[in-house]
């Protein structure tokens, strides 16, 4: 693994971050290495900052930073939560 990217760093060491639930305000946790979460209020799922890019989008050296495993896991949730963007 490449050493000292700052932009790996939420995938190398995730850690919890808070954002309120768009349905019913609730605080919800979202770890910094995850694109969505489930409300434990309402049970609903929310979405971390939907179309935002990770340098896991455009880096060419992604898959060596982070590692294949953890490049597939974002890469498999960003497709499946994500809707394809139109031209």
């Amino acid at each position: 693994m490449i050493l000292k990217c700052p932009g790996a760093q939420n995938f190398k060491q995730p850690k919890p971050e808070y954002m309120g639930c768009p349905f019913c305000s609730y605080e919800v946790e979202i770890w910094s290495d995850e694109i969505k979460a489930t409300c434990p209020k309402c049970k609903k799922t929310v979405m971390r900052n939907s179309g935002k890019q990770s340098c896991l989008d455009w880096c060419k050296y992604a898959k060596e930073c982070v590692g294949i495993a953890q490049y597939n896991k974002y890469k498999q949730n960003k497709n499946k939560y994500e809707p394809e963007k139109k031209i």
